[in-house]
């Protein structure tokens, strides 16, 4: 059977296509559009109807894709951007009249259950918890667990987007707003201290868009070929602090000439690369992987699930 799963994220929307067999799931198609729902409203709760207009325009493409797959079976969901802003069931509304599609806006806690099918998918976390972490353009998500057991989980309403533009004004960005920055994420992130103090994770499992592209440099600039597709990416604990340096000493024209940088990622890599040096300083953790497997992903094992119980 094919099944399409679009993620409909603060920056970007995905389209996945897959052919489905057996619990198991081969990628026909996958796309990312930088659709910003978030950029310019983010931070007053509401969507801009330029911002509306890119999400319509996006998701009629991603409809013609799956006409053009003949694919009956559509499951998209919508998080942070849209769940928080005064208009977004208003978007969804008008995406469901223009294209069809019928989209789900999830919690937090749903994101960041789906992000755990996701991420133990792609890897093995061992029987010792480790930290989950994925930043998105509006909420970041924090799962800690085993391959076995979701231990506990949170999301939090301070993504990528809404930190860049609260303290992101210079660039290159300055000692000043990056102290104010981790100062804000102190306030803001007791009850995932509470919990790393609890079930002690060593290793930060990161997911999706920034740590992405943090695999990208790295691979670019140690020569290292993927083959195929690979469901977790090489990153070291020693190459990432290579990379932060180098990300905080330059401007966006220098960031955007790193080999494996992307346009999409070059303006937001900056908080979310401060974001993770202050949890792996306060969450003392001594080791960084990386998984391909993210929200879609989960969402699409988690339907494939319930498709075979009804089946």
């Amino acid at each position: 059977m094919k099944v399409a799963v679009i993620d409909m994220g603060t920056n970007t929307f995905h389209l996945l296509i897959v052919e489905t067999m057996e619990g198991e799931f081969t990628v026909i198609h996958k796309e990312r559009v930088a659709v910003k729902v978030g950029e310019k409203g983010i931070n007053k709760g509401m969507i801009t109807e330029e911002a509306s207009l890119r999400a319509i325009n996006t998701m009629r493409g991603f409809k013609e894709m799956i006409d053009a797959f003949g694919i009956k079976k559509v499951f998209a969901t919508a998080t942070s951007a849209i769940r928080s802003a005064s208009n977004g069931k208003q978007l969804v509304s008008d995406i469901k009249a223009e294209t069809g599609i019928e989209t789900r806006i999830i919690t937090g806690l749903q994101e960041a259950e789906y992000i755990y099918y996701g991420v133990t998918k792609a890897l093995k976390i061992g029987a010792q918890p480790g930290l989950i972490m994925d930043i998105g353009g509006g909420s970041i998500e924090f799962i800690i667990g085993t391959d076995d057991q979701l231990l506990w989980k949170q999301s939090f309403e301070i993504g990528g987007q809404r930190l860049m533009e609260l303290f992101h004004k210079n660039d290159p960005i300055q000692a000043p707003e990056i102290d104010a920055l981790n100062k804000y994420l102190q306030n803001s992130l007791q009850e995932l201290f509470n919990a790393c103090n609890q079930y002690k994770p060593k290793t930060l499992i990161g997911s999706s868009g920034t740590f992405d592209t943090l695999s990208d440099i790295y691979r670019e600039a140690s020569s290292i070929k993927l083959e195929g597709e690979q469901a977790e990416l090489p990153l070291t604990m020693e190459a990432f602090q290579r990379i932060h340096e180098d990300i905080l000493r330059k401007n966006r024209k220098e960031r955007l000439a790193i080999p494996g940088m992307i346009p999409l990622r070059v303006d937001m890599i900056v908080v979310a690369s401060v974001l993770i040096q202050f949890i792996f300083n306060t969450c003392q953790l001594n080791q960084i992987r990386v998984s391909a497997y993210a929200l879609k992903e989960g969402v699409l094992l988690n339907t494939v699930h319930s498709l075979n119980a009804d089946s």
